[in-house]
């Protein structure tokens, strides 16, 4: 896409936190529908493949045509791109050091798991312990928000009155089983956040296409 950005994203994936950024920075951008997780949907890993060999969305292919992976790394080079938007602390910002660890802290301790939550077979070729290990990866979960809970002084957003691409990643990332309920129950203050980011008005038509709160998504 000239002048803009193209986005290797899904609906319902970790991508549209990428798209939500965009949004909101109002550069142009072209998605590229790859659902990669589905099973039933085999072309998708070939669409990805050119621009990650992972087979993974979200990718990023800049107006510079550098190609980025990785959606904690997608999020803060774009907010470091579009300082104006201010969807991150710069350099110097006394929070810059809180926002890089939660930023890896979701992607390594959080968002890591569902690689394997989403088709246990990756690891456990025996079908009949699969149950067990998505209940067992579900509890990892959700120790994990406590543990971020409890290591945060969220304000209006996590880092303090400002919203940053950290909050629109923990937004999209409790999305994913075991669902917002349990997060809320985990992560009551952080719940907060992420409900304040479901209803900023600048994303409510992006939530209506990429990821609708449909009856019943906020549970198992």
């Amino acid at each position: 896409m000239d002048g803009g950005y193209l986005l290797y994203s899904a609906r319902g994936s970790g991508g549209v936190a990428a798209e939500a950024a965009l949004a909101l920075i109002g550069a142009p951008f072209e998605v590229v529908e790859a659902s990669t997780f589905d099973p039933g949907d085999v072309e998708s890993g070939d669409r990805v493949l050119a621009a990650n060999p992972m087979r993974q969305v979200p990718a990023l292919v800049l107006p510079s045509g550098e190609t980025m992976t990785e959606s904690a790394a997608i999020l803060i080079r774009l907010a470091e791109l579009h300082p104006e938007a201010r969807l991150s602390p710069g350099p110097d910002d006394l929070a810059r050091g809180a926002f890089l660890r939660w930023m890896s802290f979701v992607s390594a301790a959080i968002y890591s798991h569902y690689w394997l939550k989403d088709d246990p077979f990756r690891l456990v070729p025996d079908a009949a312990l699969h149950a067990e290990v998505d209940r067992r990866i579900q509890d990892r979960i959700s120790e994990c928000w406590a543990i971020m809970e409890t290591a945060t002084a969220p304000g209006r957003f996590i880092l303090g009155d400002t919203l940053s691409v950290l909050d629109l990643y923990v937004a999209v990332v409790s999305r994913f089983r075991p669902r917002r309920q349990r997060f809320y129950a985990a992560a009551p203050r952080l719940g907060e956040v992420a409900r304040r980011v479901d209803a900023d008005p600048r994303l409510s038509a992006l939530w209506a296409e990429r990821y609708p709160f449909e009856p019943g998504w906020d549970r198992l």
